[in-house]
């Protein structure tokens, strides 16, 4: 497993990683562990590893699969982090654990706020995690950036202005929330650079592979729909087949973009689909 950190690595090439998530109580472990299995022909520069979706707790599982990930399959794992549920003395809890599994990557998000959970009052955003986990170990911390501005920002300026303020408390490298029109994010980093944020910024990217996918994705981070896109959509949403490989075309034709275009890295939304994220792969490995 390479040493640098990942911003170490982002700034001497292009990054190529990806976005597992711990499975559902209901459904069996090992899947995880089999969909890994078939990722690890890719060359990661590491994969992320989430807390599980619409702000449940973090598990065990998400630790258990950042040490797999490393430990077996030697690339460097990333674990998801969020704030909104937790208490100061529970997050010390949890960077300890990190500690003792080796595990110095993180992403520093506040989380989904759950409405059937009370959120806990230590830390309101990603920027209190940010400042804590810095005193509080020795860490290399991630951030979250949201392309066309957060669902919750009054405006993309202002969010400009605290994504600027999360990377002064030590943000080091900074993974987009998905976007489905390049135009978007080019715009973004140049409002990035105007802010003088340096850190590296990976494209997030999700292979759209059915209707009720986007849909969720859509009501979850806002992302908007470019024509193209929804065409595409509409000419193949009753055909399962036809519209996996459009939108792995799709995907592929948005990270070629990227790459021509100087990109620091991509980070690929998996959703713990290996056909996917090898299909992608093979069409890209000789020009990233």
């Amino acid at each position: 497993m390479n040493n640098e950190t990942i911003a170490e690595t982002l700034k001497s090439k292009t990054g190529f990683s990806c976005e597992v998530f711990p499975p559902k109580k209901t459904s069996p472990i090992d899947t995880i562990y089999n969909a890994l299995d078939e990722l690890n022909n890719i060359p990661w520069d590491f994969i992320s590893v989430t807390y599980g979706a619409g702000g449940s707790n973090i598990g065990a599982s998400t630790v258990d699969i950042a040490s797999t990930i490393q430990d077996k399959y030697n690339i460097k794992a990333m674990a998801h982090l969020p704030c909104i549920n937790y208490t100061k003395d529970e997050i010390l809890n949890i960077l300890q654990e990190f500690k003792e599994h080796n595990i110095h990557s993180i992403l520093a998000l506040r989380g989904d706020i759950n409405p059937n959970i009370e959120p806990k009052h230590d830390f309101k955003h990603a920027n209190d995690l940010i400042e804590f986990i810095k005193i509080n170990g020795d860490f290399h911390i991630s951030g979250a950036c949201y392309p066309e501005g957060h669902p919750q920002s009054e405006s993309m300026a202002q969010d400009i202005k605290y994504l600027k303020y999360k990377v002064d408390c030590g943000v080091e490298h900074l993974m987009s929330q998905l976007f489905f029109d390049n135009n978007t994010f080019y715009n973004f980093l140049e409002k990035c650079e105007i802010a003088n944020i340096k850190v590296p910024i990976e494209a997030g990217i999700m292979p759209v592979t059915n209707k009720k996918q986007i849909e969720r994705m859509v009501s979850l981070c806002g992302a908007s729909l470019p024509s193209k896109f929804t065409k595409m959509m509409q000419r193949y949403e009753d055909s399962p087949e036809a519209i996996r490989d459009a939108g792995i075309a799709y995907a592929i034709d948005q990270i070629v973009d990227l790459i021509a275009n100087g990109v620091d890295g991509i980070h690929l939304y998996t959703m713990n689909n290996p056909y996917v994220a090898n299909k992608i792969y093979d069409a890209i490995k000789n020009i990233i």
